[in-house]
């Protein structure tokens, strides 16, 4: 089961945040399903014929807000897209919150990056599977 439907990211100016999202959903091979005034949105619309579904929503809002504590987390299918995100992020305004590597703290396996889109938005990717070791380890 897919526990989350879809989730949404508020942030100040939807033309600053564009080109990141699109280059970061892209680098995970995440489709884009609707650009217009004021919202993005990225994966997989929900329809009646499939069970499997999940979208993120990018919206312009002047109360948006940044908290440390919260972060948005997108999954990988190699460790190659993780770092395909970072860079991706780094070179259309992301900052960096932690290198492409193995973070064995949270499990053998779980090789993430992340980054702080635009806004402050604290975002990561994270691919669980079992890959040679092709990247640098990180400390996060």
């Amino acid at each position: 089961m897919n526990l989350i439907d879809h989730v949404s990211i508020s942030v100040p100016n939807i033309e600053k945040a564009r080109p990141f999202y699109d280059a970061v959903m892209a680098a995970l091979c995440v489709e884009k399903v609707y650009d217009r005034p004021g919202a993005l949105g990225y994966g997989v619309r929900c329809n009646d014929v499939e069970d499997f579904h999940s979208c993120l929503a990018v919206y312009e809002s002047a109360a948006a807000n940044v908290d440390e504590m919260r972060h948005w987390c997108f999954k990988a299918s190699t460790r190659a897209q993780v770092a395909a995100f970072y860079t991706a992020g780094l070179a259309n305004g992301g900052k960096d919150n932690g290198a492409p590597g193995l973070r064995p703290h949270y499990h053998d396996n779980y090789f993430a990056a992340f980054l702080y889109d635009p806004a402050g938005n604290r975002i990561e990717a994270v691919c669980h599977r079992s890959e040679p070791e092709v990247f640098p380890q990180s400390s996060q």
